[in-house]
């Protein structure tokens, strides 16, 4: 498998955001926040709501207690009917008057019925629960939702959700028992209900004020970063541009000047080594050849310069003739050379510029360090996208020979990665060791 070497995914350049899509991101976010606030906030509310009922139904169920336990009499224990009767009419006068108390019961110690506003229950016996029975031993008040699944309150399930709550009371002659109320839990919830609105307003007005407050604010941070965006894609547009001219200036310098004097030097020194050769001087000849040689060498090296930094042919005959004068030193080599050039006239200047660039520096890394048999450049454009692709068959690298050539001073995949960026495109190096290397550009049509 071969390993990417591309650029991470945090270099591929970012469109300026619009401020107006920015504000509607923040908006839609803040709508979402608030609805979440005020979903959870029900919830918390209604939870608040909740102990807060039961806290004041534990409260309630020993004030009830007290009323009833005036009319309690040992009478009740034997279940008879004049007792009954005289805790039936508190209970109804007294404690079933509030519509959110469904039921009411008085349990013994051994868990009978000793009385219920509902007949039907009376003298029904139920194991009581280690709770009532710690209740019954050391009193105070206990609050819980009720379990309508439990065999006493078979006649309660019609009621819909219970809340119960039970506490101790007394016979007059000091036998404990257990008085218990059921109350509506509907009831708990409407006290939630009434609490969000109550608050929803005040809250909802301070979430706007805010909202009201921020968007200027952010509107003109986005418009700063928008006008921050547009002046770098300037400055970066200007250092290319600039960038090209002033190579343009120096292939110019080169090779009007120093070019062009090397050269009429080596011509000039040609005589005078024939001379030294015509008088027997041999050495003196060898020593001027020798010079002239390495003359005429730098000015090879200056002119492969000249075309490194401004191609003659890029601009008078066109990517193709370009591409072929720059693959031409492989050939010589004896190196396979397969080039497809497709819809090049499609192509702006800057963006053939970008491509001839890229292809320079992959051509120059093969014939650098690939050792490759076969190579093959390929330039088309597909969906209004111009793509290169430069591969080769020699020996690869991995990406921690990359880094180290980088470590060197070895910039020139970096910095074509970099003028890609800059153009809106993408610059991808797949390359493993002894599997060859690809270099694919993409970049979009201007």
């Amino acid at each position: 498998m071969r390993r990417m070497a591309s650029a991470p995914a945090t270099n591929q350049p970012v469109a300026a955001p619009t401020a107006r899509s920015v504000i509607v991101r923040f908006a839609a976010g803040t709508l979402v926040a608030i609805a979440i606030a005020v979903v959870g906030g029900y919830f918390v509310l209604r939870a608040v709501a909740i102990d807060e009922a039961k806290r004041q139904t534990r409260d309630r169920v020993k004030e009830e207690a007290n009323l009833v336990e005036g009319a309690v009499s040992d009478g009740l224990l034997q279940g008879r009917g004049r007792a009954v009767r005289k805790v039936d009419d508190v209970v109804v006068a007294r404690v079933l008057s509030d519509e959110s108390i469904v039921r009411v019961k008085i349990w013994s110690p051994g868990g009978r019925v000793l009385y219920s506003d509902e007949p039907a229950e009376i003298g029904g016996r139920y194991a009581l629960g280690e709770e009532e029975q710690r209740l019954l031993r050391t009193g105070g008040a206990e609050v819980e939702v009720t379990d309508l699944s439990r065999p006493e309150n078979a006649l309660d399930r019609q009621q819909g959700r219970l809340l119960e709550a039970y506490t101790r009371i007394r016979t007059p002659s000091g036998k404990p028992l257990l008085f218990e109320i059921y109350q509506r839990f509907g009831s708990v919830t409407s006290d939630a209900r009434r609490l969000l609105k109550a608050l929803a307003p005040p809250i909802l007005g301070a979430i706007g004020l805010i909202l009201l407050i921020q968007v200027p604010l952010f509107w003109s941070l986005m418009r700063r970063l928008q006008r921050s965006h547009e002046q770098r894609e300037g400055l970066l547009a200007n250092a290319v541009t600039s960038s090209r001219r002033e190579r343009r200036r120096v292939a110019s310098y080169l090779h009007d000047g120093p070019v062009q004097e090397l050269a009429g030097l080596a011509f000039s020194l040609a005589p005078v080594a024939d001379d030294a050769a015509s008088r027997g001087a041999e050495r003196e000849a060898t020593v001027v050849r020798t010079v002239i040689n390495r003359l005429r060498g730098t000015v090879r090296d200056l002119r492969a310069l000249l075309v490194d930094l401004h191609p003659p042919t890029l601009a008078s005959a066109g990517l193709d003739a370009a591409l072929r004068d720059l693959v031409s030193p492989l050939s010589a080599r004896g190196t396979k050379v397969e080039l497809r050039v497709d819809g090049d006239e499609r192509l702006d200047p800057d963006t053939q510029a970008l491509v001839y660039r890229v292809a320079q520096e992959a051509v120059r890394n093969v014939i650098g360090y690939a050792d490759a048999s076969n190579v093959s450049v390929e330039v088309g454009v597909v969906d209004s996208t111009a793509r290169l692709l430069v591969a080769d068959d020699g020996r690869g690298f991995g990406p921690e020979t990359r880094e180290r050539r980088r470590a060197e001073g070895h910039l020139g995949l970096s910095l074509v990665e970099e003028l890609a960026q800059q153009a809106g495109g993408s610059l991808a190096v797949d390359s493993s060791e002894g599997a060859g290397t690809q270099v694919r550009l993409e970049v979009p049509l201007r």
